[in-house]
């Protein structure tokens, strides 16, 4: 164990921070999520795997109430999802999500896009906003690109964008859904980079995606869903090395072997 993973594992033990009990979901007669039960500790990287259909975006979509559930308990950090209303715009605050497409304003300029939940949630003073804004933005790599509009910059940048507009808000965990496959492949490695470093700063992390580097390199701990089912869970060398299942050596001989 590197001391990088060291240091990350001994933050994780500070508590779990996501922590879903039982949950299942259907879409008609479509059973998504099937008895998911799922603990995500303070600063761990948590990589989703599986195959189309398996219901990972669903799953990564219930812990910011995006979609509701049937039955089951969600909590973060120790406090049960709530309905709706004010305690729901809070929590969402809470739980920062970049989805495939960047969900920016289009006619706000990037700034503005960082900014706004600042001001409009977390009540941020507008100076103080733009300042955090404008670092953040440095962080991502996108500061040069402040003043313009969304359509003038490249979807890797727009990406970076959306990953720093979510972490303007201080959200206690980040989610991911598919961040990069609606990209180019030329784009696919300056968001993941900016991932990368998130996960060596000890930003707690669910993260669904097909890049299988990321899940190698980033993770903690992957995920692996079939079904909508979790089938198999397990540290990446492990995982990539010795799957147990054989819904996951299937998985894959299928993705690795092309």
């Amino acid at each position: 164990m590197t001391d990088a993973s060291a240091a990350k594992d001994a933050m994780a033990g500070t508590g779990d921070l996501v922590v879903l009990k039982n949950v299942n979901k259907h879409f008609g007669a479509l059973h998504v999520l099937q008895d998911i039960d799922l603990t995500i500790t303070r600063g761990e990287v948590v990589v989703v795997i599986g195959p189309s259909g398996s219901g990972k975006s669903t799953l990564c979509r219930t812990i910011n109430r995006l979609e509701t559930v049937d039955s089951g308990d969600i909590s973060i950090d120790g406090r049960p999802l709530p309905q709706e209303g004010k305690a729901l715009a809070r929590l969402r605050a809470d739980v920062g999500m970049v989805f495939q497409s960047f969900n920016l304003f289009a006619h706000k300029t990037v700034l503005e896009n960082v900014m706004l939940g600042q001001i409009k949630v977390r009540k941020t003073g507008k100076q103080a906003a733009e300042d955090k804004a404008r670092a953040l933005l440095d962080r991502v790599g996108v500061g040069t690109q402040a003043d313009k509009y969304p359509a003038q910059l490249s979807g890797g940048q727009q990406q970076r964008v959306a990953i720093a507009r979510a972490l303007a808000m201080d959200p206690k965990v980040m989610l991911f859904d598919e961040p990069t496959s609606a990209l180019d492949p030329e784009m696919i490695n300056e968001v993941l980079e900016v991932m990368q470093q998130l996960a060596r700063d000890g930003m707690t992390m669910i993260v669904v995606t097909h890049e299988m580097g990321f899940a190698r390199s980033a993770a903690n701990r992957v995920v692996f869903m079939a079904d909508g089912r979790i089938v198999e869970e397990a540290a990446p060398d492990q995982f990539f090395s010795n799957p147990r299942s054989d819904r996951a050596k299937d998985f894959l001989s299928k993705i690795l072997h092309h």
